[in-house]
């Protein structure tokens, strides 16, 4: 399928038609996407025709080579609908895509890279197990090698598109040596199997899935990158998709205020308006302070990002803080509603339940908060400025 988003269409022309886009498909379309819990093909085929699986792609690969700040803004402006739309093709334009640039080999991308971008091959970024989540390091998927190629076996959980991805970047232990390796599993390679999980809270319509790999055949060509460097790619993609995570709390952070806005005009008790009912205008002011707050910081992120600056401590900051302001939001949202925020097929109970995820999702908060507190007592110690970016230590 050949995208017909063009690369070299006007940013702000291009970004306005995905506004359009949310207000006149993809939000339309949730209560048919809760009733049936999948994504609607049709509504599939025009977000890739709309190009959304290309943006992050370099055109040379046939992407739109968007940058970080042009990814974030349309981040901003798809994620005013169900986060489950996005997370059709989030594995292809973060995790995926950016570990395959960074460490592919040419062939890998020249086969990959375009396939992807027009949606024909989905992928998923296959790093969680049982006992390896926050803890990557302790996968327990196991590559053995037989001196012919490889063997793969182990299982992989929590997988987002982990059910009907068509490419799997699996991370795995190596036998030689006991580092992490990634290699690229094609999802109908014998000794593959998934399931999707039955019961989600939340992203009902998306459910994450667990996959088996039993004695599966992976050819030498296959490895992603060096043997042991698994763990620097999955690194170098969640920097991506974080930083893509924390502007989807933002684009539901803008959903819920538009919500609430209009709910709070029309609806009437004690006869008040609820918007001049200073306790609900003390929750909603809140509301829209963190959220601006999270949208600055998610933008300055990208810019450093464009500039050439992975800045991990303030991406993990900004991830954590919107998600978690976004969290407060959204149970703020379900007290103004009342009734309507608990009971019903109405979009505040399922943005209560999807928003709850992203606290989880590309690290937990406590993870963050850990992670953030280490950089803090590390910059103190320096003597160096603790809320400087790290490129400004």
């Amino acid at each position: 399928m050949e995208s017909v988003q063009a690369n070299d269409e006007d940013f702000d022309s291009y970004r306005a038609s995905i506004r359009d886009f949310t207000d006149e498909v993809l939000i339309p379309a949730e209560g048919r996407m809760q009733e049936d819990r999948e994504v609607p093909d049709d509504v599939m085929d025009q977000i890739r025709q709309r190009g959304l699986y290309a943006i992050s792609v370099p055109r040379e690969y046939g992407g739109s080579e968007r940058s970080m700040e042009e990814q974030v803004l349309l981040t901003f402006e798809f994620t005013r609908a169900s986060v489950v739309y996005r997370s059709r093709f989030s594995t292809v334009i973060g995790l995926c895509s950016q570990a395959i640039l960074d460490h592919g080999s040419e062939e890998q991308k020249r086969t990959l890279l375009p396939r992807m971008v027009t949606g024909d091959c989905v992928t998923a970024f296959a790093l969680t197990e049982d006992n390896a989540g926050s803890d990557a390091s302790a996968v327990e998927t196991v590559l053995t090698d037989t001196g012919a190629g490889f063997v793969l076996d182990g299982r992989k959980r929590f997988i987002t598109n982990g059910a009907w991805a068509d490419l799997y970047l699996v991370f795995a232990r190596d036998d030689v040596g006991g580092g992490m390796t990634t290699v690229l599993v094609p999802a109908d390679a014998p000794g593959v199997v998934s399931h999707a999980s039955t019961t989600m809270n939340g992203h009902e319509a998306g459910p994450v899935g667990s996959i088996e790999f039993s004695s599966v055949e992976i050819p030498y060509g296959s490895v992603l990158g060096k043997r042991g460097s698994g763990l620097k790619a999955a690194l170098r993609g969640i920097n991506h998709a974080r930083t893509h995570v924390a502007a989807t709390c933002v684009g539901q952070g803008e959903r819920l205020l538009r919500e609430i806005g209009t709910f709070t005009d029309t609806r009437t008790q004690f006869g008040t308006r609820l918007a001049d009912l200073g306790a609900l205008q003390a929750l909603i002011g809140r509301g829209y302070a963190e959220m601006s707050a999270a949208r600055a910081l998610v933008l300055e992120c990208a810019r450093r990002f464009d500039a050439g600056h992975i800045d991990a401590d303030r991406i993990s900051a900004a991830k954590y803080f919107a998600s978690e302001a976004v969290g407060r939001l959204a149970d703020s949202a379900v007290q103004i509603f009342g009734g309507d925020g608990i009971v019903g097929e109405g979009p505040i109970p399922r943005i209560w339940r999807d928003v709850r995820a992203l606290r989880i999702y590309e690290g937990t908060s406590q993870i963050h908060e850990r992670n953030l507190t280490r950089m803090v007592v590390r910059s103190a110690v320096a003597g160096s400025g603790v809320l400087a970016s790290s490129a400004d230590r």
